[in-house]
């Protein structure tokens, strides 16, 4: 059987070779607790350090400013519960966008329930964010600023740096959740001036369950998870060791293959978007067109539902859907009502995303995949 398609990158990737290959001897021979005072632990914690120079190297910071997690929704966490707890005592408003994660959103919704403020502000039709809203929306009492680096639907790409420099203007903290950037686009700390950053390391080719959490020296959030005094007594608990060598590893290739990777990625995505759209009529793309990931494409097909799209493709294409039908009712997801996008729209939206696999075959048999399935839905309902 021939396997799918997989254009669905921004939702989970493959372990890169590279990086399995880095993590085996911490799956085998190298099973000490790094933590231990005795021979077994010091090729394991040696290994932990590297790792946290690897993914500080990629960021552009200091190792010791690396704290490692269980991925990105935990690092959302310890960031924007940890600064939350922390500055209280000088105030309880956070802001942030319509735009996020729910990993971001439904900590803001939690903190709601603890005495604390967050102010939504909206982004464009395109996705965008602008810094002069989020200069309206401060307040004395505004603690920190958290607005994610790019998008995972549609792939825009946010004002970080401006926003940023808006926080430390007022003396407020700056988190972004950028999950879906290391590997697709520059991300360094101080070029965009934050405090805290997350990455999660499934986006980048590293295994699930690894992530990091970039906290700038002088920023203290309260301790999120006590126990025995990992990870600088911030984040205790017996340390992931393969999944933090595989992490890594990930990040050392995402530095070194970042121009290459990044022009790939745009040619498949770019390649994907013409094909279609020579050959579908009622399209639209979602996202800005040029402030985007390189290899996030965001298409709605008019009149169309995403779920039946999907069954339609689903043994030549792995995608994921920007809404899902049932019975009477479209559940529509939240970014795409951020933009309003128009439900005709909306309800037909696939997301579609490369990767540095992805190959030109590959999108070709995608783009037939799609055509098909578009042809003959719409042949099944000749007003649209």
């Amino acid at each position: 059987m021939t396997l799918p398609v997989y254009l669905d990158y921004n939702g989970t990737t493959p372990l890169d070779p590279e990086v399995i290959a880095a993590m085996r001897p911490f799956l085998e021979e190298e099973f000490g607790n790094p933590s231990s005072s005795h021979w077994y632990g010091i090729k394991p914690k040696q290994a932990v350090e590297k790792a946290r120079r690897q993914v500080a190297k990629l960021l552009g910071c200091l190792p010791e400013e690396i704290f490692f997690t269980s991925g990105g929704t935990e690092s959302n966490n310890h960031a924007i519960k940890g600064i939350a707890r922390a500055l209280r005592h000088k105030g309880r408003h956070i802001i942030t966008s319509a735009f996020e994660h729910p990993a971001v959103l439904e900590v803001c919704r939690y903190l709601k329930g603890k005495g604390f403020e967050t102010t939504l502000v909206p982004v464009d039709d395109m996705g965008m964010l602008d810094p002069e809203r989020v200069k309206q929306a401060l307040r004395p009492d505004t603690i920190l600023i958290t607005v994610m680096h790019a998008n995972n639907e549609v792939g825009t790409v946010q004002p970080v740096k401006a926003v940023a420099g808006l926080a430390r203007e007022h003396g407020i903290v700056m988190h972004s959740d950028a999950a879906q950037s290391p590997g697709k686009i520059p991300v360094d700390v101080q070029v965009l001036g934050v405090d805290m950053l997350s990455i999660a390391g499934h986006k980048i080719y590293a295994p699930k369950g690894t992530g990091a959490l970039y906290v700038r020296k002088g920023i203290a959030p309260e301790k999120f998870c006590h126990g025995a005094g990992q990870e600088k007594e911030w984040r205790a608990g017996t340390e992931n060791v393969p999944g933090i060598v595989g992490l890594g590893k990930a990040c050392e290739i995402a530095a070194r293959d970042m121009g290459t990777a990044m022009t790939r990625m745009k040619e498949m995505r770019d390649r994907l978007h013409r094909g279609i759209a020579e050959k579908v009529p009622g399209i639209r793309l979602n996202g800005h067109p040029e402030n985007r990931l390189p290899n996030t494409l965001s298409l709605s097909f008019m009149g169309l539902e995403a779920n039946r799209l999907l069954e339609e493709i689903g043994l030549e294409v792995a995608a994921s859907a920007g809404a899902a039908c049932h019975a009477e009712t479209v559940a529509v997801s939240h970014v795409l009502e951020a933009m309003r996008v128009p439900l005709e729209w909306s309800k037909g939206t696939l997301r579609f995303s490369v990767g540095r696999m992805t190959t030109g075959q590959e999108i070709d048999r995608a783009i037939n995949a799609v055509v098909n399935a578009v042809t003959l839905l719409r042949s099944e309902n000749p007003s649209l």
